[in-house]
């Protein structure tokens, strides 16, 4: 059981935030900019590259979120070291200027005017100083509260929340008793629910503006002319596993955050929080734009409790996936980091389903690779808010 004096061996960055990983990752800005990361992260090893699509023609809060998505993501304590490529000088130093803010080494490239192969010689060679340099640096004993945790759930199914995701939220109870900082969301996955998480707020300001969260989601519904979500929400999956409608799943996905958390503030996308506590993040329910989000806004170990089955995992934030249903841990098992179907089999009660779950994040924090990681599973995908001019 965790308590006041837990620790873990992290590893401590510039600007005093801990992280439980040191990747050097190579960077690109745009779409354009992949095939060159990938030529550097080829050509040293040690290195990510994290591809994605976006970049171009983007505008106004979108491009925005473009840019507080790639800083926060080179920003976040599992990276030790950036290299960023982008096809123009301009942008790629707006997201240097970004991550070095945190003191952190970081190098940018521009491919106009010089191409791929002087560029991706260039870079190679900062990259290959980086994780030299990386590779010096010592895991150091760190305090439990030091610990950035979040969450999300995936192809939810009755068990989840009776059993996985009630895990999740007693762990949490436990973290956010020992002033650890947290954060759930998928503002869809709260659609009939939202009362109770108003009630949760720690107080008028907070549930001010969850509300205003929750109301400017609903206001996309509308503009798309749109009530009827069944399409998407439940998911094929969820139905499959026993949930009917969005307001089932709402009430299995507020589970995660426990009986005794107060919501202690609200994030827009990407956006870092200011202080210890539960935080609520307007955000995506689809898993690998969750995940991404998360780790933008610098979160170092992630929970994810699935019922029928999911495989996401991200280059930066380790997911630790956990089941509920037998029938998922015995067919996926390769994807289950932690089994709590002795939950609902009742051979576990849900204090110690917390408190193993809790000792599962100790040991990734520790260094253990998760079972995503292991397999590979690196999925990056940024939200967009609107089309690109």
């Amino acid at each position: 059981m965790i308590n006041q004096n837990t620790t873990f061996l992290g590893y401590r960055r510039e600007n005093g935030r801990v992280g439980v990983r040191n990747h050097v990752i190579i960077m690109p800005l745009d779409d354009l900019s992949n095939a060159a990361c990938e030529a550097v992260a080829n050509n040293i090893k040690g290195t990510m590259a994290i591809q994605h699509p976006y970049g171009r023609l983007q505008f106004g809060a979108d491009l925005e979120l473009h840019f507080r998505t790639l800083i926060g993501a080179g920003s976040n304590p599992n990276v030790a070291a950036v290299v960023v490529i982008g096809i123009e000088d301009g942008w790629t130093q707006k997201v240097v200027e970004g991550i070095a803010a945190t003191g952190k080494p970081v190098t940018g490239f521009g491919i106009e005017r010089h191409g791929d192969h002087e560029t991706i010689m260039k870079a190679s060679k900062v990259a290959k100083e980086y994780v030299q340099w990386a590779s010096e640096k010592q895991r150091e004993v760190c305090h439990i509260n030091e610990l950035w945790v979040s969450t999300k759930c995936g192809e939810s199914d009755t068990t989840s929340g009776c059993g996985s995701n009630p895990s999740v939220g007693n762990a949490f109870d436990k973290l956010h008793g020992l002033g650890a900082t947290l954060v759930f969301g998928e503002t869809t996955e709260i659609t009939g629910g939202e009362s109770i998480v108003a009630a949760r707020c720690a107080n008028d300001e907070v549930r001010a503006q969850f509300m205003a969260m929750f109301d400017r989601y609903q206001e996309v519904i509308e503009r798309h002319k749109t009530s009827d979500l069944s399409d998407s929400q439940p998911t094929k999956g969820n139905i499959e596993g026993g949930l009917t409608t969005i307001e089932e799943k709402a009430m299995g996905n507020i589970q995660k955050i426990g009986k005794k958390c107060t919501v202690d503030g609200v994030l827009d996308k990407a956006e870092a929080p200011t202080h210890p506590g539960l935080w609520f993040m307007d955000s995506s329910s689809a898993a690998a734009e969750m995940v991404t989000l998360c780790a933008a806004s610098g979160y170092v170990v992630h929970f994810f409790p699935t019922g029928q089955g999911n495989i996401i995992g991200n280059p930066i934030l380790p997911v630790i996936k956990l089941s509920a249903n037998p029938r998922t841990v015995r067919t996926m098992s390769e994807h289950i980091d932690f089994d709590c179907s002795p939950l609902l089999q009742r051979e576990m009660n849900l204090d110690e389903a917390g408190d193993k779950l809790l000792d599962v994040m100790l040991a990734t924090a520790n260094g253990r690779l998760t079972s995503a990681e292991a397999l590979g599973h690196r999925e990056f995908v940024m939200t967009r808010l609107y089309e690109s001019a």
